[in-house]
């Protein structure tokens, strides 16, 4: 056990360590940033499926799967402890009518734990970040820059969840999110005298420190529709809420000889504090499989982004309408007893998704495609395993002037268990 709390811990000082930005998507500039909070690398690899849940991975999506039947390989006396950690790192070419750009980034995905508290409760905790700011824009008019845009920070995440399973088929749960944060917004506005460029260049400078709660609520369903296939159903629903938001904002010139900066008083304005909706989210899905060998599901995600509103930051020719999505993925593994063959117990991951994000940039809708797959590879203990998972897809699009991003996604996580509670056998 002090092993693997040690690999966690080098894994977690190493991801934080290398991960300097979230997201490099200009896109990022809207809302309160990208999302990033898309579930372990399994779920990921598998087109972002959450439904699917066992013993042995934790769910960031689906706090009902918190709680679970005991291991037949363990007298059904109790279930694993459950720790995962997980990072990844993107590669995007961005493309637009005005030329080519190549960026990266490398981020911290999760980190989470799951213990089991009684035969049928079981509880988790844990740290992601939720959505990620990190882009620089610059606007043109013919060949002369007149406005450049940069962003930086997001939205992290830390939640407590309890799960609990009414009957052998049945399970519910609910995470209680503590979201916060800072984002951080820079936009500078260059003066021309004539054709020629001044030295003086107008800075406005925003930041808004974001902190609050809400739940997200799950359950799924197991049942063995014949003697060797399993029905598994899973429900998600997040409330909307609200978080408070605290901002400054400050003006400021760059002349050499009297270089000025005002402090603009938000609170005459209403806008020293102010509330930033979250919209509420509702998925669901289902699939059939072969335990321990494959499955095959669908998932169709709601959200009513067009509840989002920030009255701090707004962006000209922007419209938020309701988001929806929808993922198809499985796994395959050769065979799960197999103590001959190493490459027979990795788990094979595969998935596609399509979805609508809820953004609009003059009237044209930014859109998301991707295909992932991915490996878990068995590590130490019987339960252990390393998983990696990639993800090619687009975002975006050309028309209206715009960028279409086409992105490598390559993802890493550690996925490791013990067992804590044994009962004794002799006193």
């Amino acid at each position: 056990m002090i092993k693997k709390l040690i690999v966690v811990f080098i894994a977690c000082v190493s991801l934080f360590g290398f991960a300097q930005e979230g997201t490099a998507s200009p896109y990022s500039f809207y809302g309160i940033g990208s999302l990033k909070a898309k579930g372990t690398v399994e779920n990921r690899s598998m087109g972002g499926l959450s439904i699917y849940t066992d013993s042995i991975h934790v769910n960031l999506r689906n706090p009902a799967a918190y709680a679970g039947s005991n291991l037949k390989i363990w007298n059904e006396e109790n279930r694993p402890v459950k720790f995962s950690v997980g990072g990844s790192y993107n590669s995007t070419t961005l493309k637009a009518d005005s030329g080519e750009a190549e960026i990266s980034a490398t981020t911290f995905d999760y980190l989470a734990l799951s213990l089991p508290i009684s035969p049928k409760m079981g509880f988790g905790f844990g740290l992601l970040p939720f959505t990620a700011v990190g882009y620089s824009i610059e606007d043109f008019e013919g060949e002369d820059i007149v406005n450049q845009y940069q962003g930086e920070g997001g939205v992290n995440r830390a939640f407590l969840g309890f799960g609990y399973r009414i009957t052998d088929k049945l399970s519910v749960g609910i995470d209680i999110n503590y979201n916060f944060g800072n984002i951080q917004n820079t936009a500078i506005e260059f003066l021309y005298d004539g054709d020629n460029l001044t030295q003086f260049a107008t800075i406005e400078e925003n930041r808004s420190d974001l902190s609050g709660l809400n739940v997200n609520i799950g359950m799924t369903y197991r049942d063995m529709i014949s003697e060797k296939l399993e029905l598994q159903v899973g429900a998600t629903y997040m409330p909307r809420s609200n978080i408070t938001s605290k901002n400054d904002r400050s003006i400021s010139t760059t002349s050499p000889f009297n270089p000025e900066t005002i402090d603009v008083n938000l609170a005459s304005r209403g806008l020293e504090e102010t509330n930033l909706t979250l919209p509420s989210k509702f998925s669901i899905g289902g699939g059939v499989g072969e335990p321990r060998k494959w499955f095959a599901g669908f998932e169709y995600t709601l959200r009513n982004t067009s509840e989002f509103s920030n009255p701090f930051i707004t962006a000209n020719n922007t419209n938020f309408v309701n988001a929806s999505g929808i993922s198809f993925g499985g796994f395959y593994i050769p065979d799960y007893n197999s103590f001959n063959s190493y490459w027979k117990r990795v788990v094979l991951r595969g998935g596609i998704y399509y979805e609508h994000t809820g953004l609009e940039i003059k009237t044209e809708p930014i859109n998301e495609f991707g295909i992932t797959f991915g490996v878990g590879l068995p590590v130490g203990g019987l339960f252990s395993n390393a998983n990696i998972g990639a993800e090619i897809g687009r975002r975006g699009t050309r028309e209206q002037n715009l960028i279409l991003e086409n992105f490598f996604n390559l993802h890493v996580s550690l996925s490791l268990n013990d067992r804590w509670f044994e009962k004794r056998k002799y006193n």
